[in-house]
């Protein structure tokens, strides 16, 4: 797992300061927990944990260390040693946060998964991560685990949430009940591997890309910086753990700044997050934007009834936040969403609309300090060209951040062509404006070529939202013998307005008049729902697949399907 000598350097002295380390490493969950309790904040709030049935809980720092300590305790009692690999499924319930703490706190790599997938995406990602222990519940054990748990030799350990548990598995409640509340967190190194987050790719099997323990001094650093989390700040991130931002953001970030965080267990509801925003006085929230356009679809009415004064700062990541979407919130809460641009393979936040700077919708923002950005142009023979402003090209960072993933598991090949020349090449495409500002265009290979004309789809799906009957919008390039390609939109609608002719001619006449008639849709398609992954971004090339009848490649993350 190499890593480039600049992960030290001196540029990341600011972000050093933000966590304490040990004189001989450094380990996330003592950032996150241990400080905390040892200067005397052990009281303060940690969690506050909606229930789907309406009942909460509260932990403390001091809670969920001893929390922490138990699931570091037990899983050790079990045999498991440093460097072992523990993957939590399970939905968002306090004990999938303390797992992950104890894990890390025992030396040990923890590997989140969404809860709501199928057997075979849990067993593949969990070959690939050899596997020692599974947290989980009995209803995902027995449904996706438990008829093919002998054949995954690795797997030591499956601890199961609650007081009884299924033959060959661990009762987690009586475990931990008699786990003591003390354990002496291991002295990991920086570049010891602490997390793993799975990626899929448009074809093949899913990516894990290894994070490591240094990774916390950007979490840190980001979190202060890019999203305004101070000590005693109420913050709401309402990713799952399953994607990274849910961990590295929903979990890490926001206990190394010693925030307050509310963690829902039910899935999206308009009145349940708007009455918690204002139950909870929310400060800091980080949404995605489907969430947000979902909430678009209800109006301004909706929200009417409830106070949002205690907002101070919004942020949006997943998938390019629309223009629309930026004004709508500003209006709405009164403060707009900031958008931010980061990968799984970044590990935190790249490039961000940071507090007190001017948000301009449809715009990533700037990169964060210490962060170095460039527009590349990639010849075919390998060449890279640095473009200047207003050029498309692949948005490429140099390599060095302290969160930059370190591997992809068992796959050196595939890591070392995502750095070239100095550059860790992204994959999407990007343009830069004279004041520094980044616009996302899109996924490389989402780009359609039409008569000549470059079109980015993110442009094309921002102006059809523009229109009060689109919710949502998901655009392609398919083949035409004339032009190369031509576009071709699905979209969504909003409640109140019904597919026709007489629509899809006037949506068609909408984006020809916002983007001229060579960018514009040449057809409109009305569908249900669109094609997402659980994280919220809308599954483009599945959309091309099967208009061309192509493999789907690995839909293993996808949320809701219409096929």
């Amino acid at each position: 797992m190499s890593h480039p000598d600049s992960v030290e350097a001196e540029r990341w002295r600011m972000a050093a300061e933000l966590v304490d380390g040990f004189d001989d490493g450094l380990n996330i969950c003592h950032e996150a927990l241990d400080r905390h309790v040892e200067n005397g904040h052990g009281d303060q709030a940690a969690l506050r944990w909606l229930g789907k049935s309406g009942e909460t809980r509260d932990l403390s720092y001091a809670d969920m260390r001893a929390l922490a300590a138990r699931f570091a305790n037990v899983l050790t009692a079990h045999g498991l040693q440093p460097g072992d690999a523990v993957f939590g499924l399970m939905g968002r319930v306090p004990e999938l946060y303390a797992g992950a703490l104890g894990t890390l706190k025992a030396g040990m790599v923890f590997t989140p998964l969404f809860s709501a997938f199928g057997p075979e995406p849990i067993r593949t990602r969990m070959e690939i991560g050899s596997a020692t222990a599974l947290i989980t519940t009995a209803s995902i054990y027995k449904r996706k685990i438990a008829a093919w748990r002998d054949e995954l030799k690795s797997l030591k350990l499956v601890l199961i949430l609650g007081d009884e548990a299924p033959e060959g598995c661990v009762a987690l409640g009586p475990a931990l009940g008699a786990a003591a509340p003390e354990f002496d967190t291991v002295h990991t190194a920086p570049e010891d591997p602490a997390l793993i987050h799975f990626t899929s790719g448009t074809t093949g099997k899913p990516k894990g890309a290894v994070h490591v323990h240094n990774a916390v001094l950007y979490h840190a650093f980001s979190g202060r910086h890019a999203l305004d989390l101070t000590p005693g700040t109420i913050y709401w991130c309402t990713a799952d753990p399953g994607w990274v931002t849910g961990t590295s953001y929903g979990i890490i970030a926001p206990l190394v700044n010693r925030v307050t965080m509310i963690v829902d267990e039910a899935e999206f509801d308009l009145d349940r997050w708007y009455g918690t925003i204002q139950r909870e006085r929310v400060e800091v929230w980080y949404s995605a934007p489907t969430a947000i356009r979902m909430m678009m679809r209800t109006g301004a009415e909706a929200a009417r009834p409830y106070d949002f004064s205690s907002l101070r700062f919004l942020a949006s990541v997943g998938e390019p936040l629309n223009p629309e979407a930026v004004t709508w919130s500003a209006k709405v809460f009164g403060k707009p969403f900031h958008d931010n641009w980061w990968q799984t393979e970044t590990g935190g936040i790249m490039i961000a609309n940071q507090p007190g700077m001017e948000v301009r919708p449809g715009s990533m923002g700037k990169p964060m300090p210490g962060i170095e950005a460039g527009i590349i142009d990639r010849a075919e023979d390998g060449t890279l060209t640095e473009l200047g402003d207003g050029q498309v090209g692949e948005l490429a960072l140099r390599p060095g951040w302290p969160s930059m993933m370190r591997a992809y598991l068992h796959e050196q090949a595939r890591y070392d062509k995502c750095f070239v020349d100095g550059w860790y090449l992204s994959g999407d495409l990007a343009m830069r404006d004279a004041d520094g500002y980044f616009w996302f265009v899109g996924r490389a290979d989402d780009l359609i070529k039409t008569s000549g004309h470059l079109i980015g789809p993110f442009e094309v799906e921002s102006a059809l939202i523009e229109h009060e009957a689109v919710a949502e919008a998901g655009v392609i390039g398919v083949p035409d013998e004339t032009a190369g390609e031509v576009v071709k939109a699905y979209v969504t609608l909003n409640p109140g307005h019904e597919p026709s002719a007489e629509l899809e001619r006037a949506l068609r006449g909408h984006a020809r008049k916002a983007l001229g008639p060579a960018v514009a849709p040449r057809e409109i398609v009305f569908r249900e729902t669109l094609p997402k992954t659980r994280s919220g971004k809308i599954m483009r090339r599945l959309l091309k697949a099967r208009e061309l009848g192509l493999p789907e490649g690995d839909i293993s993350t996808l949320e809701t399907d219409e096929s």
